[in-house]
């Protein structure tokens, strides 16, 4: 065997050692006695940082279930919970790549995200619009042309704005943020004259934001979105256990109070309540729980 082959042949050999590791997030949890939540800076009221810095919201709560669900399952009570900030460029990255074990962002669960990785059971539904100052008189994609609109960098946004009736024919001069609070930045400094993301998420930067009643959420739905909690993909061990907490915390009602904690009453860290009642689509998916795709809600 020449060197070269040599060389290929451990290389392909440490490649094989690496990828069952990673296919195996409980083994890996107990081998490094941690496990790593991938958390988002920003995304309100899903997840994001009090005034202390420390990642709060509703799906680091029904992650923080799930841990615990792995403590119990690995009899590691002491087991440590690392926290890494994502963005949405990097949070499939991260999972797939074994940094992140948990991502408990704002992730479209979507046919194309399928495909490198896997999802828990739907726990929240959004739609996509967009925010606009109520003094601009936007109220339809139709208004954007020539007009700088804001979207954060790594999001499927403005594919769903050009794809959408009112606007293939639409003139749209985009502006990226590296996350939503920099996205929403652009809006209120007037550098763009409109935010199009998930509709929640609009509503906690304007709930949080300095002057919340000069913003509306309008337009038209550009996309039905089913938002979970990401895993790597062919773990059946560990997507059996996280599947099997969520759906728990569905049948005991303990998503409904979740919900009501972090969407129906004030949150950190100014008090806010965002008054987002929950759709009925997610009522529908909290009595049959289901990891589908966007594509089966937008047909």
């Amino acid at each position: 065997m020449n060197n070269k082959l040599a060389i290929g042949f451990t290389l392909a050999s440490a490649f094989a050692l690496v990828q069952p590791a990673l296919a195996d997030t409980l083994a890996k949890v107990k081998e490094s006695g941690s496990i790593t939540m991938g958390i988002r800076e920003s995304s309100y009221p899903l997840s994001y940082l009090d005034d202390k810095q420390q990642p709060i919201g509703y799906h680091i709560e029904i992650c923080n279930r799930i841990v615990d669900a792995v403590k119990a399952e690995l009899k590691l009570p002491a087991l440590k919970v690392q926290h890494q900030a994502v963005t949405s460029q990097n949070r499939i990255p991260l999972v797939t790549n074994g940094t992140v074990d948990l991502e408990c962002g704002s992730t479209t669960n979507n046919e194309a995200r399928q495909k490198q990785v896997a999802f828990a059971p739907t726990t929240f539904v959004t739609n996509v619009r967009m925010a606009v100052k109520k003094a601009s008189g936007i109220t339809s994609l139709s208004q954007l042309g020539g007009k700088p609109i804001a979207t954060t960098t790594g999001t499927t946004s403005v594919k769903l704005m050009r794809q959408h009736e009112k606007g293939q024919n639409v003139d749209f001069k985009e502006v990226y943020g590296k996350d939503h609070a920099d996205s929403f930045l652009m809006l209120e400094t007037d550098r763009a004259v409109a935010f199009v993301m998930d509709d929640n998420l609009l509503a906690g930067l304007i709930v949080t934001s300095k002057n919340p009643a000069e913003y509306a959420i309008v337009g038209e739905v550009l996309n039905i979105e089913p938002i979970a909690i990401m895993i790597r993909k062919d773990d059946p061990a560990f997507k059996k256990l996280v599947d099997n907490t969520v759906v728990g915390l569905m049948k005991s009602g303990e998503i409904d109070k979740l919900y009501a904690k972090w969407f129906m009453s004030p949150i950190p860290p100014k008090g806010a309540n965002m008054n987002f009642p929950m759709s009925d689509k997610l009522k529908e998916l909290i009595k049959t729980p289901s990891d589908a795709p966007a594509e089966a809600y937008n047909k």
